[in-house]
């Protein structure tokens, strides 16, 4: 009995020290959260949510209500101007719209991209995704050379080279929504955008061996700090896991069939994957930073694009005269043509601008956000080191400040002869962290869209509109959340 009430003495002695010390971390940790409200409360912002958690619950509330979460982001900027602060336990975020700051910051490589953000992609639900790949990589002179030794896949002369790939995997589309525009079918346009932009991605990433991979769920960019996903999503993360382990498994297969060939003296095309080949250094994980980048391009160049297709469909569904302009267009460059070229492409400028308008207000990555490592001047406002800023397109793009009237789709607004945004427009971000496929995306697009304008005529179904995913991911919907545009296609007669 004694022994016992001994034993249980100690054990509460050290409960008590345990919950002391908790106490103390706690206390600790509030002190510090107190210390960075101190360094960074100078800086314009929304009343926090809590002390603690600052604005989290806000965000949270936001998307679990779903509401679009960057509407918030454009109504703070509206009302505290070009730079505000938002915090979230001991971490700032400044986002700021201010064209200044972001040219120095978004134009020089001293400012790293944020790990706090970045690190989030490097798994997915605890399975690697992103990994060390461009653009993950926040250490510049890994970055730098990876970004090296893949420049040559995106040049022009390579670019011009894939036009056939364009043609035939958008011709092919072209047939499915002739047979559905047949039966008097509505088509789910950001299904098939998806489908055609897998196509094409699949085929220019691996020339000399085509082989066919699933549809497989790439809306899945999302960040795992939105805790609440994992119990009301456990099908959907699942779901998410397995397309992960399918694509990198898939990617492996094709990255040692191409490593065979290479070994055996076959001639093997300057494709993609090729590229992606040389970024294997002497590390251990060389297999994985190639895995990394073919993860990355398979992502990056396949529903970003079709996200921009079915925006760009869906307004040009709204807005007839606008459709009928652009159709002229195509009409007058390409006629009857089946095969569209690589010059065909830069005579049609006013499809061009419409593109770049549907960016405009439905960019396809919201933003880009850099980490601070030096005290800097926003605005007139002196901002301490240490802190990261966002740089938000979707907010920037839709202030009047910038763009008038900025709701209205108006393609005049790109306009050769129309003053040009000052870094206030950037989808594909700017300075030498820019999208690296990006003339690739827009070439697709443009071959896709003229397409799909000189065979068909097409409208709107009632009730058409758009969403955005938590993470931003903007994407079509009808009736059901993160679904699509549906239209009723019909051919043009005698094409």
């Amino acid at each position: 009995m004694a022994l016992f009430s001994f034993f249980a003495g100690w054990i509460g002695y050290l409960f008590i020290c345990l919950l002391g010390l908790i106490f103390i971390a706690f206390l600790c940790f509030c002190l510090y959260i107190k210390y960075i409200h101190l360094k960074y409360d100078h800086i314009p912002g929304p009343p926090r949510d809590s002390f603690i958690f600052g604005h989290s619950p806000t965000m949270l509330r936001e998307m679990s209500s779903g509401r679009v979460v960057h509407d918030k982001f454009l109504e703070w900027a509206e009302t505290y101007g070009p730079v505000y602060r938002i915090n979230g336990l001991h971490f700032v975020v400044l986002c700021v719209t201010c064209p200044d700051t972001t040219k120095e910051v978004l134009m020089s490589p001293k400012y790293p991209k944020d790990s706090q953000v970045y690190k989030r992609l490097f798994n997915l639900f605890g399975q690697r995704f992103f990994g060390n790949g461009l653009i993950t990589a926040q250490n510049h002179d890994e970055w730098y050379k990876q970004r090296r030794i893949m420049d040559p896949a995106f040049s022009s002369l390579y670019l011009r080279g894939q036009m056939g790939a364009f043609n035939e995997r958008a011709e092919k589309l072209m047939d499915k929504l002739a047979d559905m525009a047949d039966n008097n079918t509505a088509a789910n346009m950001q299904h098939m955008f998806n489908c055609v932009t897998l196509d094409v991605i699949t085929k220019v990433t691996v020339t000399s061996c085509y082989p066919q991979i699933p549809t497989l769920p790439l809306h899945f960019i999302i960040s795992e700090s939105y805790i609440y996903l994992t119990f009301q999503n456990k099908k959907f993360i699942n779901e998410v896991k397995k397309s992960c382990q399918l694509l990198r498994s898939t990617g492996r297969q094709w990255i040692n069939e191409r490593k065979m060939a290479v070994q055996n003296g076959e001639d093997v095309p300057k494709d993609i994957l090729t590229q992606i080949l040389k970024t294997a250094g002497k590390a251990n994980d060389d297999e994985e930073i190639m895995l990394d980048n073919f993860v990355t391009f398979f992502i990056a160049g396949q529903e970003t694009t079709a996200n921009q297709l079915a925006f760009a469909v869906m307004e040009l569904g709204r807005l007839p005269e606008i459709l009928t302009k652009v159709k002229q267009e195509v009409d007058d460059v390409i006629g009857m043509k089946q095969e569209i070229s690589f010059d065909d492409l830069g005579k049609m400028t006013y499809l061009s601008q419409v593109l770049k308008e549907t960016l405009r207000l439905y960019p396809t990555a919201p933003g880009t956000s850099r980490f601070i490592p030096n005290d800097i001047v926003i605005n007139g406002i002196p901002i301490p080191a240490g802190v990261s800023c966002l740089f938000n397109s979707y907010v920037c793009g839709r202030l009047d400040k910038f763009f008038e009237d900025p709701l209205k789709f108006d393609p005049e607004r790109f306009h050769p002869d129309a003053a040009k945004p000052y870094y206030c427009y950037y989808p594909f971000a700017l300075g030498p962290r820019s999208c690296l496929g990006q003339s690739f995306a827009q070439m697709e697009a443009k071959v896709v869209m003229a397409k799909l304008l000189q065979r068909f005529d097409f409208n709107l179904l009632p009730g058409q509109s758009f969403d955005i995913l938590d993470t931003g991911t903007l994407r079509p919907k009808s009736g059901v959340v993160l679904d699509i545009g549906v239209f009723v296609f019909v051919p043009i007669p005698c094409c």
